[in-house]
């Protein structure tokens, strides 16, 4: 079943995306992990403190992010499964997790502005990478581009069930 949901969460999303009403009601959970985050960091890693209590104090904030991200997701799949057809309402939580619809366009308006300059393309690329694009030249835009695409892909889609909660992963054996 967890194929099933895998595909119906990846058409949903091909189809519908995340609509921006949704994400300027409620936010996306990216957003929602971001929000945690940065409170952690302000409550948490103080300048005045040791840097042994600071690492302290991030092992703490590790364990809160990865109680809050496994805990909601068993709780949002209990709550799915206890449902007729629940798998269908899994699936479309499951979508809100996937941005191949966004960065497609997003990647297409990098191409768009590329066609226009290399100033538009850095601007438009600097919405989907985390790196400085005041020196790229019009192919470290496209690369810049393609590789967030493939890392989104990678971690979003590819990788998507090897993390389900009802398929579990095992290391690789050597």
């Amino acid at each position: 079943m967890s194929f099933g949901v895998a595909l119906l969460a990846l058409a949903i999303e091909a189809g519908a995306g995340y609509p921006d009403a949704i994400f300027r009601r409620i936010g996306h959970p990216v957003t929602w992990m971001g929000a945690l985050i940065a409170a952690l960091d302000r409550g948490l890693n103080l300048e005045g403190d040791s840097f042994a209590l600071r690492r302290a104090k991030g092992a703490v904030a590790l364990a809160a992010l990865l109680v809050f991200a496994v805990g909601s997701g068993a709780l949002i799949e209990a709550a799915a499964r206890a449902l007729p057809l629940g798998w269908i309402a899994l699936a479309v939580v499951a979508s809100s997790l996937l941005a191949q619809r966004s960065l497609h366009a997003h990647v297409a308006a990098v191409a768009e502005a590329l066609a226009i300059s290399v100033e538009d393309g850095r601007a438009a690329v600097a919405k989907i990478v985390g790196r400085d694009v005041s020196a790229l030249d019009e192919s470290g835009v496209a690369r810049a581009a393609i590789e967030s695409l493939a890392e989104n892909f990678s971690d979003g889609v590819v990788a998507y069930p090897a993390r389900s909660p009802t398929r579990p992963s095992t290391p690789p054996t050597a």
